[in-house]
């Protein structure tokens, strides 16, 4: 990985932030991460701030509308049924690029880490 990456994070509600650190560090190991992002109503969840602020970056969050635009390699029944969205690690990873006008390229496709999913995106 040579420059920061976003990292997307599909989780169950309320995810604990030690359990979304060690899943983002086994994904991108000491690399420089620029922003976690995820579904909205997972972004101001205690868990998702408190592991961004482990990172000092910020979250964002996209809508299920938002995400279910975006075109993934892996999308998912279970998620489609549980948030509206077939992605939302893949999809936000790619999404949050567009929001500094860049587009990005998967490096790391959705990864389950116990009960979450991590996907790393970095600039194109």
């Amino acid at each position: 990985m040579s420059g920061a990456v976003v990292v997307g994070i599909g989780s169950r509600p309320d995810p604990a932030a030690d359990a979304i650190v060690a899943a983002v560090r086994k994904a991108v190991g000491d690399g420089a991460i620029r922003c976690l992002a995820t579904i909205d109503r997972r972004a101001e969840e205690p868990g998702t701030v408190a592991a961004a602020a482990a990172f000092d970056v910020p979250v964002i969050g996209f809508g299920a509308d938002e995400l279910a635009r975006v075109d993934v390699p892996h999308p998912g029944d279970r998620a489609a049924a549980a948030v509206g969205t077939p992605s939302v690690a893949e999809a936000a990873a790619l999404l949050a690029w567009v929001c500094w006008g860049r587009r990005g390229r998967l490096i790391v496709p959705k990864t389950a880490f116990g009960t979450m999913t991590v996907a790393v995106a970095e600039e194109d």
